[in-house]
């Protein structure tokens, strides 16, 4: 069992015992080293609902609590707080035990079938940097939670629908005949913004493009035909990106808003029989009293546009009929910028009223900020356009090809540029999963690249120095005791056995940025480890150093490939 869970239990049963069974433990890290390692903090409601004082209480629940096999010491402070200092033989068998399993300790969490919905961008325009906080975040939170033993579908909900396509198809028809598609068709982004301009200023045009968009919905193969080539094309610029940014996603992950079509027809209407569907003005609505105007107006979720068309509600309510009925997700967590919470919230919300949304299934919406630019302002190019992600991650490993030249001229330049490739995108991503997800922030080619503070190359340069150890030690008694005798020792191996705990939160909580502090918690403990506590001296390695250094290392490893980040063994 992790630490937080084992110690709540024990506490939990002491404060059955002096009289508060149904009193919560509320055992948390200290906050400070002279607080001790953890810090029990549910003696106070506890008093209050018993009416007594609440350091007595806090002294009756230390002498019946069992903590022998864990605890060195226990201590009243203040009003009634317990301070917990864990034994050193204790966290030595947490370390010995964490070596000898594939998982660090970790233990898997009830099974669920869980989807994670990320990228999704729409076809036909190039992945620009308003896909990067998605992409990051989602391939985390999807590793995590097939490490806790999940059953994770990994989903890229693409937008391959809709009148952007009508749009495309015109304009590609149209320069056809005037020999220039197949150019054109080499930069998606340039023809995209080319048929855009001409479906803004031409009504002549823009009236065919909605004329192919019915073609579309209704099987033209012509048109189909056409669709599946923007389609097959975007892919292929979609999967470029994703490989090098080390995403897990693949064409087999790919499940568009065309998948629902022909099932939207059906959906309104068991919207319509639920009688929960009504007609304003030409479109099917669902009012939500749930989400009132200032006026007391209901909020209106349209599923279907007067004319019939259909909408990104409409697609969504499709996805998540599927993926209950058919998929039967106990979990889904849907990975978009944070503007599009209300949609969400109404989402789930008609979702469940119409009962496609089973009561114990838990969708969320893991709602991300925005990248800035200095200015404070979404982050653009000079010339005011969305900045291309290709373009900023080969600006990323050209960034560090040149910071990893300076820092080693002599090494081998094929070498350099390995290093180069795993630090430029490793700081990219850090960057962005190391901030609180719902929070924007500013992007910093300097404080990201920096091999100083709370970055991905420290974190990678601290596991490629613990690594060094190793080369020089040569073979080692790999299952010598572990003796926790300084206090840098105890700290180092108190982060180690904290590991699980973390991803247990993570993978609860989805706030991958509690596991970046948490790997810079841990170099940083190593760091004063090292210079406290020598490993090799006078040709003679200390063999119990050796497995604290070996469990810091897997940590960081592990920890690091969850987030998706590449570690080295020279840097």
């Amino acid at each position: 069992m992790s630490l937080l869970p084992l110690l709540n239990d024990r506490f939990a049963s002491a404060l059955a015992q002096v009289g508060a069974p149904n009193a919560h433990p509320l055992v948390q890290q200290a906050g400070r080293p002279e607080f001790g390692d953890y810090q029990m903090n549910g003696v106070m409601g506890a008093a209050k609902a018993l009416k007594l004082n609440p350091r007595e209480l806090a002294q009756k629940v230390i002498d019946a609590v069992d903590l022998a096999d864990i605890a060195a010491s226990l201590e009243i402070a203040g009003p009634g707080f317990i301070n917990i200092k864990l034994a050193d033989q204790f966290l030595a068998a947490r370390v010995a035990s964490a070596l000898n399993d594939t998982h660090l300790g970790v233990e898997n969490l009830p099974r669920q079938k869980v989807m994670v919905e990320y990228s999704s961008v729409n076809l036909a325009k190039e992945m620009h940097i308003g896909h990067l906080r998605g992409g990051i975040i989602g391939d985390a939170l999807a590793r995590i939670q097939g490490f806790v033993g999940q059953e994770v579908i990994r989903q890229n909900h693409v937008g391959d629908w809709g009148t952007q396509f009508g749009m495309l198809v015109a304009y590609m028809v149209e320069s056809s005949k005037a020999g220039e598609a197949d150019f054109e068709l080499k930069d998606l982004d340039s023809f995209y913004k080319k048929s855009k301009v001409r479906f803004d200023e031409d009504p002549v045009f823009a009236d065919l493009a909605r004329e192919y968009v019915v073609k579309l919905q209704g099987g033209d193969a012509e048109v189909l035909a056409l669709w599946k080539q923007f389609v097959a094309i975007s892919l292929t610029h979609c999967n470029a990106i994703y490989q090098k940014l080390g995403l897990l996603l693949n064409d087999g992950d790919v499940r568009g808003e065309s998948f629902y079509n022909d099932d939207l027809p059906v959906l309104v209407g068991e919207l319509r029989e639920k009688g929960i569907l009504t007609e304003d003005q030409g479109a099917q609505v669902v009012f939500l009293d749930e989400f009132k105007n200032k006026d007391g107006e209901p909020a209106a979720f349209i599923v279907q546009k007067q004319g019939g068309g259909y909408l990104y509600a409409t697609t969504d309510l499709g996805a998540i009929r599927f993926r209950t009925r058919e998929l039967k997700l106990d979990r889904c967590l849907y990975v978009v910028d944070a503007r599009q919470g209300l949609h969400f919230q109404q989402l789930f919300t008609t979702a469940r009223k119409a009962g496609f949304l089973a009561e114990h299934a838990q969708f969320e919406h893991i709602a991300h900020g925005t990248i800035m630019g200095p200015d404070g302002k979404p982050l653009k190019t000079r010339s005011g356009d969305s900045v291309k992600l290709g373009d900023l991650l080969d600006e990323a490993i050209d960034r560090a090809y040149a910071l990893v030249s300076s820092k080693n001229p002599d090494q081998d330049e094929a070498k350099r540029r390995e290093i180069a490739t795993a630090v430029g995108i490793g700081a990219l991503k850090y960057a962005d999963l190391s901030k609180n997800r719902n929070t924007d922030y500013i992007f910093d080619w300097d404080a990201m690249l920096s091999f100083e503070g709370n970055t991905a190359p420290y974190l990678q340069y601290a596991y490629t120095r613990v690594k060094s150890i190793f080369r020089k030690v040569g073979d080692w008694d790999q299952k010598a005791a572990i003796n926790l005798t300084e206090p840098t020792e105890h700290a180092l191996a108190l982060e180690l056995a904290r590991f699980a705990d973390v991803i247990h939160q993570v993978a609860r909580d989805s706030l991958p940025h509690f596991l970046c502090s948490y790997l810079y918690n841990v170099a940083t403990a190593f760091s004063r480890f090292y210079e406290a506590c020598p490993v090799l001296q006078d040709g003679t390695a200390n063999t119990s150093r050796l497995r604290l250094c070996a469990l810091t290392a897997e940590t960081l490893r592990t920890g690091l490939g969850l987030l998706g980040i590449q570690v080295l063994e020279v840097m």
